[in-house]
């Protein structure tokens, strides 16, 4: 049986007391409804108390039934404790001070207590973002993986190439496409529906190259609108895809999901991000960095067909964003040359 709540309703004072180990005079919930891909029910508490921030963000598990179940699958819960609480303490990278974590493998329920980023500005995938702020995330993300090169000892995470995940991007890829190509077709040219049909056929074989050398602590989904900015640099937010993959995994997927052209053509910024990955020694041969990458761009033109498969084309910001991640994805392969890869 759970020992914590599971909603916000079940919040009490005093188990919020207990939780933060400060007495809470009183509390008040904002809701903020569903958020991580609505994979998570968000709310900010408002708190009265000495020795305690005035807001929390409360993080549970969604409740609808549908996107519960693609959760837990995925073990979306699961991954997000683990990286509040096995990982976060010891990297650099900026994540949401976590006051309070606890999981529930057998019932998959989670609750997370999180400092309130509210101070600082959310990024915003249609917008795009500046070249300093690339910078900024790209310099994070290397200070991410430097720090956790090799991580044999966090067993309970895992690789991202799990069978759900091979299996989820074929199935999310053939029932996106002809949805896209319907809705989208402005931004494929016969070559390129010859070439992308395939993509389903190598994701095995782009996902056994892509993990067959080092492997590092991936956050797994860094796109803007999952980073906040401020002076000091970046933060990260929802850690629900975290795990262990190539390098160029994070890198790759931000680059080529989250850049508009002209930011992304001011900059190597592969060369950017292995020159801040190496910089401590760890030995890593540049090309071969650089192979895994393209071949990461290329799969991750699943990610944009299944997202884009999925919006509702009736909402203006779910169109322009899925306009968005597939222009970015498309115009990216082609500058590396990534169709070649399974051409």
């Amino acid at each position: 049986m759970n020992k914590f709540p599971t909603t916000p309703d079940e919040i009490t004072t005093d188990w919020l007391s207990n939780a933060l180990g400060h007495t809470v005079n009183e509390f008040r919930v904002e809701p903020l409804g569903e958020g991580g891909g609505l994979l998570g029910l968000v709310a900010r508490l408002h708190i009265k108390g000495q020795g305690l921030p005035n807001t929390l963000i409360a993080k549970f598990p969604t409740p609808t039934p549908e996107n519960r179940a693609v959760a837990e699958v995925y073990d979306m819960y699961g991954r997000e404790y683990r990286f509040y609480t096995q990982v976060a303490p010891t990297v650099p990278l900026r994540s949401p001070k976590c006051h309070y974590a606890a999981y529930d493998d057998d019932s998959g329920n989670l609750a997370l207590l999180l400092q309130d980023l509210s101070n600082m500005r959310l990024g915003d995938q249609v917008k795009g973002c500046s070249n300093a702020e690339a910078h900024a995330v790209v310099s994070g993300i290397a200070s991410l993986h430097r720090n956790t090169w090799q991580p044999d000892h966090l067993t309970d995470i895992k690789q991202h190439d799990m069978p759900y995940q091979r299996e989820g991007m074929i199935g999310g890829f053939r029932a996106g496409w002809p949805v896209v190509l319907e809705q989208f077709s402005q931004f494929f040219d016969d070559e390129l529906i010859a070439i992308a049909a395939n993509l389903p056929d190598h994701v095995n074989t782009l996902l056994d190259k892509i993990h067959a050398g080092p492997l590092v602590i991936a956050h797994g989904d860094v796109r803007l609108d999952n980073i906040f900015f401020d002076d000091d640099g970046i933060a990260l937010v929802d850690y629900q895809a975290v795990c262990k993959a190539s390098p160029e995994h994070d890198l790759a997927y931000f680059v080529t999901q989250s850049l508009a052209d002209d930011v992304r053509h001011s900059e190597d910024w592969h060369s950017v991000y292995f020159d801040e990955l190496t910089c401590q020694g760890i030995d890593y041969d540049k090309a071969y960095s650089y192979k895994r990458y393209r071949l990461c761009a290329m799969y991750f033109l699943c990610y944009s067909v299944i997202i884009a498969g999925t919006l509702d084309p009736a909402n203006q910001r779910g169109r322009k964003l899925a306009e968005t991640l597939l222009g970015n994805s498309i115009r990216s392969l082609k500058e590396l040359n990534a169709l070649e890869l399974i051409a």
